[in-house]
Formats: structure tokens, C-alpha cells, sequence
């Protein structure tokens, strides 16, 4: 016992001496402009802890309201969150997305209550098969995206019910339908011209990708927005992620020389 009431005393100090540290290297240098998140593990967390399915997404839930206030106090000024994939939506139990649309209804609610939202004016966008979701959780989206639209400081994009590929398939649809109809010709497509196609037009690249729980993939997020993202795996299930786990993310970003293809 006396050598684990040691080791705290110990180790506490020396934690916060490298928080303050990371701090330090981090709080002067470039950050990225956009930040996407990948929110992974929360049914593994959830399984390790002897804890329920609809733990999985209440904690996980809780973590991305404390994250995103995270993010708008370091100052990044757009966030992407990979809510919903088109997979989940096709693929998990009736039961598990209940609970998912749940939160993501409560999350939303949040955001339309919340005085950070004014307080940061955030622009707030959704993006993805909207059309598939529930009625009354397409209520809420319309309502935050019409309380937001004239925000133009901060942006957070939901990704919901979303794919890459998909996104990037009805792009071309549309595309073609205009090319067939004159609106377009070959000669005027360019990337410029191609990404007005897409869910959200003004949608920025992606300069940071985050992902928890230890997997190394990027799962069909915003397959055109992170060609040239840089891209951060960390270990941590979503719930447990820690501020100075984003602080670390921001300064491997800064330690990198960004080429874009060069």
C-alpha cells in the first residue's frame, strides 16, 4: 500500500509537469485549421469496463461535448465530426442505432441550448444520407443549421449517416446530370469546379485527422478532404480520450513539414 500511495505522489507532479510542458511547445505554434474526428472504441470501451451498449454512447456522447469545447478553446476553426458512417446505418441492430440516433438527437438539442455556440458563433452543417434518418432527428439538424447560418467564425460539420465513397458517387451523378443538360462541359471540370458537388460545397480540406482506439484506417471519412490530411492514431477508447491526448495529436501536427504532394 505505502508503495502505491508513493508512486501517485510521485507521478502526479511529474504528469503535470509534462501537461504543462506539451503546453508550452504547443501554445505558440501553427495549428490546423480544420480537425477531423474519428470517435472510435466506445462499445470496446465499454465491454472492457463491464458496462452497458447504451453506456458506450452516453460516455461517448459526453466525450465529444467535452472535446469540441476543447477544440474551440484552443482555437481551431473548423471541426468534422464522423458521427454516423453509411455502413453503421446499414449494418448495425435496429436496438444499437436507436440508442446511436439517441444521442446524436440529445447532442444536437445540446447544441442548439448551449451559449458556446453563440459565444464562439459556429456555424453548424450536417453532411451525409440526411434523408435516411429519423423525421424527428432531421428536425433537429434543420433547426440548428437555420440557427447558425448567418455564424461564420467557427464551423462544426456533422457527418451523419455518411460515406466518402458515396459522397464522392453523387458528386458525379450530379455532374453528369448537369453535363447532359448543358450546364456544364468537359472542358470546365477541374478539382475547383468538382467540389461544388459535394454535400457541402464550402467544406474545407482537412488538415488534421484524429482517430482513437488504436485503429490505423480511415474508414471512408471524407475520402477528396483528407488526401493531404495529416493523420494521428491514438491508442485511448473515445471515452477516455484526455485533453492532453489532443494536445499531443496538435503537436506531432506541428512537428510535421507539410508537402501536399511535392
Amino acid at each position: 500500500m505505502a508503495k502505491r500511495v508513493l508512486s501517485s505522489i510521485v507521478l502526479k507532479p511529474v504528469y503535470k509537469l509534462y501537461e504543462i510542458m506539451l503546453w508550452n511547445q504547443i501554445k505558440d505554434g501553427p495549428l490546423p485549421q480544420h480537425v477531423g474526428i474519428i470517435p472510435d472504441g466506445n462499445r470496446r470501451w465499454a465491454k472492457a469496463n463491464s458496462l452497458s451498449l447504451n453506456d458506450a454512447y452516453f460516455y461517448g456522447y459526453k466525450k465529444l461535448k467535452e472535446v469540441l469545447i476543447w477544440l474551440l478553446e484552443l482555437g481551431i476553426k473548423n471541426i468534422t465530426v464522423f458521427a454516423l458512417s453509411t455502413e453503421n446505418c446499414e449494418r448495425r441492430k435496429e436496438t444499437e442505432l436507436s440508442i446511436i440516433m439517441t444521442y446524436i438527437k440529445r447532442g444536437l438539442e445540446d447544441l442548439l441550448n448551449d451559449p458556446i455556440v453563440d459565444k464562439y458563433e459556429v456555424k453548424v452543417s450536417a453532411i451525409g444520407k440526411i434523408d435516411r434518418l429519423p423525421e424527428s432527428l432531421r428536425e433537429y439538424i434543420y433547426k440548428i443549421v437555420e440557427k447558425t447560418s448567418n455564424y461564420s467564425k467557427r464551423k462544426l460539420t456533422l457527418a451523419i449517416c455518411y460515406g466518402g465513397r458515396q459522397e464522392i458517387l453523387d458528386a458525379v451523378t450530379k455532374l453528369l446530370e448537369d453535363y447532359k443538360d448543358g450546364k456544364i462541359s468537359k472542358e470546365n471540370i477541374s478539382e475547383e469546379t468538382f467540389r461544388k458537388y459535394f454535400y457541402d460545397k464550402e467544406l474545407e480540406d482537412i488538415d488534421l485527422v484524429i482517430r482513437t482506439s488504436g485503429e490505423i484506417r480511415i474508414s471512408n471519412f471524407l475520402l477528396w478532404h483528407i488526401a493531404y490530411s495529416e493523420l494521428f492514431f491514438c491508442e485511448a477508447y473515445w471515452p477516455e480520450f484526455r485533453k492532453i491526448d489532443l494536445w499531443r495529436a496538435i503537436r506531432s501536427y506541428q512537428k510535421r513539414k507539410r508537402n501536399f504532394g511535392a
